[in-house]
């Protein structure tokens, strides 16, 4: 029997929790109750995927029909396959994007970028391929409550008109494949950047499993990107630029990632978001750190950044990913100007040319970092190599990186 999601007793019974907040995370963070629906004509399917989801889940044969029972509150809507048709994803934008409190996920039969892409425009946050796994069905449904579940609160980031004008600018460094020397580009840049300007240069280490970015700048943090997320409610410029750890050689300061993995499940999106305009408010230079996959965190970034420095190295693998990186990023309507290829070592004689590259990629590569040792080397002293060895080839081609954004000419002298 279909039930509604308006009722007063129609609150989501837990079967589906969305992850409980650390002893680090602020109680004011809790998500509350939040709705979830099952909608696919074919009642078989659509039995299976509420019995997936667990008790309390309500089921509708029509997407029209839990469209009318929409009453404001969070909810999380599972579209079986037979939502995945092109019409029916072109009547679904109407209902999802004016409202930011529903969360969809959508299960088709068969994925394609065509599908893909036209889902994701239409205000789906997540598309699985059928039969789905239950484990993995939960999962995608505990990611989207945390977005729909942050949505009406009052701290959000947003600048006023005033405040427009003294934005930071944001550069995300990303790769699609670990190993491409993401963190050790992330940071030397972010060193370089802090080096020639008085004003704040700010880095923050979104790998929120496994960031190197403390470690590789030999720091000791006292508080991390958790601590920002436990005040999320609360948060401004001068509360988040006490969270930051200067890195004393360079004067940059730093937002590390949380000190165990375990915390990462409960930084969101919307925390992220939120996390670095506010960021963009406190510093003239914001860098970002980023894990080597696509995630909606990571998608965000992408979105809302300036520049998106996208790191490959001069393998046939990593060649590979990226290019599927950069495939995703176009089909995601990312503008070509805001992609910028950085190739590491890029010198190395691998029987791979730097020409044959960028064919492949259809991308000019703008920046080439050249093969040094002295980059292990300064990573093992947690030292960046643009003060551990100034004078090396790597060094001045991160200085050269450094020149897109703050010309050396007027290079700050500590």
């Amino acid at each position: 029997m279909t039930s509604y999601l308006v009722d007063d007793h129609s609150s989501f019974d837990g079967s589906l929790p969305v992850p409980e907040a650390s002893p680090q995370v602020s109680q004011s963070t809790a998500v509350p109750p939040i709705h979830v629906a099952v909608v696919e004509s074919d009642a078989a399917a659509r039995a299976r995927l509420a019995m997936q989801l667990g008790s309390g889940v309500f089921d509708y044969e029509h997407f029209g029909d839990f469209a009318a029972r929409l009453g404001g509150t969070p909810t999380i809507v599972v579209l079986g396959p037979s939502c995945a048709d092109p019409q029916h994803l072109s009547s679904l934008a109407a209902v999802l994007q004016p409202r930011p409190e529903v969360g969809a996920v959508l299960v088709a039969e068969e994925l394609s970028t065509e599908l893909f892409q036209q889902a994701i425009r239409s205000g789906v946050k997540d598309v699985l391929a059928a039969p789905v796994d239950t484990a993995q069905l939960q999962e995608a449904c505990r990611r989207v409550a945390e977005s729909v579940g942050a949505m009406g609160r009052p701290s959000d980031g947003a600048l006023t008109d005033d405040e427009e004008g003294d934005r930071g600018r944001v550069i995300t460094v990303f790769s699609t494949k670990g190993g491409a020397g993401k963190s050790v580009v992330a940071t030397n840049l972010a060193v370089a950047l802090a080096q020639r300007t008085d004003e704040v240069v700010a880095l923050v280490d979104c790998d929120l499993q496994f960031g190197d970015v403390a470690v590789m700048l030999k720091l000791a943090p006292q508080h991390t990107i958790v601590d920002a997320v436990g005040a999320i409610d609360r948060l401004d410029p001068g509360f988040l630029q006490n969270l930051l750890v200067t890195h004393p050689p360079s004067g940059l300061r730093v937002l590390p990632a949380p000190l165990e993995p375990a915390y990462a499940d409960q930084i969101s999106a919307e925390h992220v978001r939120t996390i670095i305009a506010t960021l963009r408010r406190v510093a003239k230079y914001v860098i970002v750190d980023t894990p080597s996959y696509f995630d909606d965190k990571v998608l965000t970034l992408i979105e809302d950044c300036d520049d998106v420095l996208l790191v490959a190295g001069m393998d046939i693998p990593n060649i590979k990913n990226v290019k599927i990186g950069l495939q995703t990023m176009r089909m995601l309507d990312t503008p070509n100007s805001k992609i910028h290829l950085v190739l590491n070592r890029a010198n190395t004689k691998v029987r791979l040319d730097v020409s044959e590259v960028e064919r492949t990629l259809q991308i000019k590569a703008e920046t080439q970092l050249p093969s040094d040792i002295v980059v292990p080397q300064s990573i093992n002293k947690s030292a960046p190599v643009v003060l551990d060895a100034p004078k090396s080839s790597i060094a001045k081609a991160f200085e050269t990186l450094a020149d897109r954004y703050i010309p050396a000419k007027t290079k700050k002298k500590r």
